[in-house]
């Protein structure tokens, strides 16, 4: 498993992710009243945070792209 997340795109990966985990929880705003929206948001946010600490994205792999520099 090589690296393909960069720096920028690795911290950009982690405030989002804690961002989707927390939201839900704090119930800010309103919108994840919805069970659904809520572990949806969730799961998204646990994914972007494992390819954040792994630094490794597997869509990134199928693309062929990379952001870490070389």
């Amino acid at each position: 498993m090589s690296v393909n997340v960069g720096d920028i795109d690795r911290i950009l990966r982690a405030l989002l992710g804690l961002i989707l985990i927390l939201a839900p929880l704090l119930n800010m705003p309103a919108m994840w009243s919805s069970a659904v929206l809520a572990y949806g948001s969730m799961a998204v946010g646990l994914v972007l945070l494992a390819t954040a600490v792994l630094r490794f994205c597997p869509l990134y792999r199928i693309l062929g792209l990379s952001t870490c520099k070389k």
